[in-house]
């Protein structure tokens, strides 16, 4: 429907509308009256098209009002779970390192490591009596026995520094830092571990074929920090 406001008025004296006022003059007007009264019944209806036009559109401004604000709702909720999952998530952190990441203590690299974190898991595990979990047996097939029946991983060795494997210090050392950050370490002893491990990346040393250079350098790395 085109916009009423934008519609001008026909000229309704002129000959294209002879046989409109025909109509009218038959019924005693004169030819000069019909014209006005044809204008005249062309801007009633012209009104009536205008309020018509006008609810229209404040219609499609209050639905597409409407349509925003729940739009907007729909983003501030989805804020909120991914914030309320992020917390969450944090929490989870905090809670599996909670034992080894009092700010700024030594804390091994071991618990970073893929193995490591396969311990903190086992752990959970045993902490709930009534779960079962899955471990290999001698012939190479796997078995799923009680986890209370599992060995406490915590009485398992730690893995000091200067045994770990390249691999493994890649693994441990990113999370070690996420870590530290998360338990509000000072920034000064977060940036020192940044450099420092970022050095021992650098160094001449870290992809030599001499097995024992390489092993030197994660002995440097445990003596250091």
């Amino acid at each position: 429907m085109e916009d009423p406001n934008l519609a001008v008025r026909p000229d309704f004296a002129s000959q294209e509308h002879e046989a409109s006022r025909r109509q009218l003059v038959e019924e005693g007007l004169s030819n000069e009256n019909a014209a006005r009264t044809l204008a005249a019944l062309w801007t009633l209806a012209n009104n009536a098209e205008k309020d018509r036009w006008a609810l229209r559109q404040r219609r499609m401004i209050e639905a597409r009002q409407r349509e925003e604000d729940e739009e907007e709702e729909r983003q501030q909720q989805r804020k909120e779970e991914e914030e309320t999952a992020r917390l969450e998530e944090r929490k989870k952190n905090k809670t599996k390192y909670a034992p080894i990441m009092k700010s700024g203590d030594y804390c091994e690299l071991h618990y970073f490591t893929n193995r490591g974190l396969e311990d903190a898991k086992l752990s959970n595990l045993i902490a709930e009596p009534e779960a079962m979990v899955m471990l290999p047996a001698a012939d190479g097939l796997h078995s799923w026995i009680p986890a209370a029946a599992v060995k406490d991983p915590k009485a398992a060795p730690v893995v000091k520094d200067e045994n770990l494997s390249w691999e493994e210090f890649n693994e441990a050392a990113p999370r070690m830092i996420t870590m530290m950050k998360l338990y509000d370490w000072p920034d000064d002893r977060t940036d020192m571990h940044i450099q420092f491990w970022s050095a021992l990346q650098t160094h001449r040393w870290r992809h030599s074929p001499d097995q024992l250079k390489q092993r030197a350098l994660l002995l440097y790395q445990s003596q250091q920090r």
